[in-house]
């Protein structure tokens, strides 16, 4: 359920495959890290495809579109994010060393391709002001069924500042998700409970979290913690909320205390 990547290589750095490991994600999952001027073309006939922006300058063209990209910080910038059906081709040029992650998974609806830009991935404020503020944490949701019902997948994006909690309170959904992780420095840390499994994350880690196991997680005071999330629906139950963990819920109540009284 948890893999671990001291660095990432150039070329196709693979997370999770359909047909390999990890395979009960129902998701191909891989990192690409271009060289300065590298092109790649990708296509795929039976899957639907989301190319997110991890870092970097790159040139995508599709269709009759062409963007150039730029990103520096995934802490302090909202993403980039191509989403495109099965047999659309995307040329990705590396204007400078960049890193893609490749989100992919079987889908034969045809759909409209959309490049999420900063502007359409706002940043929202989960679990402010609650709990002395050791939840509160950036979220962005990129796409997910609201906006993409079409699709199969799910992704979005997280930031924890040092030492705070976030995927609080303990919840699960029956549909698979994979976490990839950054840290503010390379040696950042924190904590992924997965069930009643608890692995240690660091920057470049994975976790491949099955449909039904809670998956609360933590970084480490010091250290900023990203993780792009990524759902897979299942054919009929698409992911639309998490359910809570009910022996947490009590912590919900707006007029909470959450330390003994005298």
């Amino acid at each position: 359920m948890f893999a671990r990547f001291e660095s990432i290589g150039f070329g196709y750095n693979s997370l999770a495959e359909m047909d390999g490991k990890h395979s009960n994600m129902l998701m191909d999952v891989g990192i690409y890290k271009l060289k300065k001027g590298e092109q790649i073309d990708l296509e795929d006939n039976n899957k639907e495809t989301a190319i997110l922006l991890l870092d970097g300058k790159v040139t995508m063209e599709w269709l009759n579109n062409k963007e150039t990209m730029k990103r520096k910080s995934l802490f302090d910038e909202e993403p980039w994010c191509l989403h495109v059906p099965r047999q659309i081709k995307v040329k990705i040029k590396g204007e400078t060393e960049s890193e893609i992650l490749i989100q992919k998974t079987d889908n034969d609806k045809d759909f409209q391709s959309k490049l999420y830009t900063p502007k359409d991935c706002g940043t929202e404020i989960f679990g402010d002001g609650v709990w002395g503020n050791t939840s509160r944490r950036m979220v962005r949701t990129i796409f997910d069924y609201n906006n993409a019902p079409y699709s199969n997948l799910v992704m979005g994006e997280v930031i924890n500042t040092p030492g705070k909690w976030s995927s609080y309170i303990p919840h699960h959904h029956p549909q698979p998700e994979i976490y990839f992780y950054r840290f503010t420095k390379p040696q950042g840390f924190g904590a992924c409970f997965i069930g009643d499994d608890v692995f240690k994350v660091t920057h470049n880690s994975m976790a491949a979290i099955p449909g039904g196991l809670s998956h609360p997680q933590v970084t480490a005071p010091g250290y900023g913690m990203y993780y792009c999330w990524m759902i897979r629906h299942l054919d009929g139950d698409p992911w639309t909320d998490r359910i809570d963990e009910e022996e947490h819920k009590w912590l919900l109540d707006p007029d909470v205390k959450i330390w003994p009284e005298k």
